[in-house]
């Protein structure tokens, strides 16, 4: 007998899969994202009161749509100021209800692909800000209820429910089309898209605050993300550079913190707890990418940087130069300081402290690092290669006076105690 525990988790495994399928299915039918959003979740509503009772659907996607559909009418029926976008609406839904039998297949019809890529357009359309763009793919392509969300990036759930009706009524105001951008709009158009998955991944990969290191929840949502876009755009190079990223990067999870949850720094990670099936995944990505045989993107190159670290059996295999030469050609496309910051790391592994001092100094003065707390912690690092304990030890404890993370405070502040201790000796 299936207990009431396991129903409920099968649904929400269900919802997490089918939802971006349904909503997508609807817009086209109604037009109007927050619409079609609201008659999924009410569609859903129904699922959990029907389906513990009477049992799961061969084809619950179908099912919901169609629920879905079924209380459009209602509801258009109910209001008579929407007669006119009854009549455009009713016929269509009106074919399904009086079908005798309908198959699933008829009620969500293809290109459903098609219609997944745009509602993933749509949700990182350019008209939202960053962090409604986040919120509402999470939402509408995660699956994502209001509470996980706020629950994800630490906000209050009001604070989310709000961003996310915004932006919902944003799109509606700005008649926003839902349709996948032209050929000439695609490149920036998919670069917003990208980035908003990347940096779900990335908030998941090393939380910006909370008590955690990583957050697994992020981190596979923004890959299940990834997954999708690169089959729903099977020659765009960067959404396999994408997923072989996240991939490699998350390969390394069980290895990147010790049993008390404490960050583990990559030199020190036990690899056999790599997992080697991440791993082949994202290099068959990653060689997916190239085989498109386009310029190499951002996200290809950070992934090639990647696949240096996961091909190597041990820190001393790890090819350094290539890992310079692969962030030089990311730093000619896409010049960032944080990029510069990288690069250094790199240039003191395969070229010495020294010559990677020389290039961070520059960096220092930089007011977009002014925050960020890898900076003096990695000039920290390279002080404390070259003898120079006293100043790494102030390099510390400004990094972990800027970290917002407490592992990574606690953690700083112990290197800060043991370098100041050597100076003092």
């Amino acid at each position: 007998m299936t207990r009431p525990g396991d129903t409920q988790r099968t649904i929400d495994a269900i919802w997490r899969i089918e939802s971006a399928r349904v909503v997508a299915g609807l817009v086209r039918v109604v037009n109007d994202v927050g619409y079609a959003e609201d008659l999924a979740q009410d569609a859903l509503v129904l699922a959990l009161e029907k389906w513990p009772r009477d049992g799961i659907p061969d084809n619950p996607g179908a099912w919901l749509t169609k629920v879905a559909r079924n209380l459009a009418v209602d509801r258009i029926r109910r209001d008579q100021n929407l007669t006119r976008k009854y009549a455009v609406l009713a016929p269509d839904v009106e074919a399904d209800r009086r079908a005798a039998t309908p198959q699933p297949d008829a009620i969500v019809e293809d290109p459903v692909g098609d219609d997944v890529l745009r509602l993933v357009f749509v949700a990182c359309h350019p008209v939202l800000t960053r962090d409604a763009q986040v919120a509402l793919t999470l939402r509408m392509l995660g699956g994502l209820s209001t509470d996980e969300i706020a629950h994800a990036f630490l906000a209050p759930s009001a604070t989310v429910g709000q961003r996310i009706s915004r932006a919902k009524r944003t799109l509606s105001e700005a008649q926003v089309p839902f349709e996948i951008p032209s050929e000439q709009e695609l490149p920036e158009r998919l670069a917003a898209v990208l980035e908003v998955v990347y940096l779900i991944f990335n908030e998941g990969y090393s939380a910006s605050s909370g008590d955690r290191v990583i957050r697994d929840d992020l981190c596979g949502e923004a890959m299940r993300l990834g997954r999708r876009l690169a089959a729903l755009l099977p020659r765009e190079p960067e959404p396999y550079g994408l997923v072989a990223l996240m991939e490699l990067q998350a390969s390394r999870f069980a290895a990147r913190t010790d049993r008390h949850g404490d960050q583990v720094l990559l030199d020190d990670q036990d690899r056999s707890r790599w997992d080697r099936t991440l791993i082949r995944h994202g290099l068959a990505a990653l060689d997916r990418s190239v085989a498109l045989r386009r310029p190499l993107g951002p996200y290809t190159l950070q992934a090639a940087i990647a696949s240096c670290h996961a091909r190597a059996a041990t820190p001393a295999d790890t090819d350094w130069e290539r890992i310079v030469a692969l962030y030089d050609a990311l730093a000619a496309l896409n010049p960032s300081p944080v990029i510069a910051l990288n690069r250094a790391v790199a240039v003191s592994r395969a070229y010495g402290p020294d010559e990677a001092l020389a290039v961070i100094e520059p960096l220092r003065g930089d007011s977009r690092l002014a925050s960020y707390h890898l900076l003096p912690s990695v000039r920290a690092d390279l002080l404390v290669r070259l003898g120079r304990d006293a100043e790494a030890a102030a390099e510390f404890e400004s990094a972990a006076n800027l970290a917002g993370n407490a592992h990574d405070r606690r953690a700083l502040l112990e290197l800060a105690a043991a370098a100041q201790q050597r100076a003092g000796g």
